[in-house]
């Protein structure tokens, strides 16, 4: 059966995740408070900050770079797209 939350990013009941994304108190919010769709659009989002940032995963200050959008993404609100990105036509 399909586990429903009500989504803290979109304001509406939608399916959850099936699982936390990853270990500890952040990865459990997320379980709880996060549709899979707003985390499948958090990930677009952070491959997008990634690349125009030019960010490498393995550095612990991209880490943190990373952890703070996402939490203006799905939580806090005040996220904004990098400076200077360009949507594709």
């Amino acid at each position: 059966m399909t586990r429903m939350i009500k989504c803290v990013k979109l304001g509406v009941e939608a399916e959850g995740l099936d699982a936390p994304p990853f270990p500890g108190a952040n990865g459990q919010r997320i379980f709880e408070h996060v549709s899979k769709q707003a985390w499948k659009d958090w990930l677009a989002m952070q491959t997008m900050i990634i690349n125009e940032q030019r960010l490498s995963s393995f550095d612990p200050a991209a880490k943190k770079i990373l952890e703070a959008e996402r939490e203006k993404f799905l939580f806090a609100g005040g996220f904004e797209l990098p400076e200077g990105y360009v949507p594709k036509k």
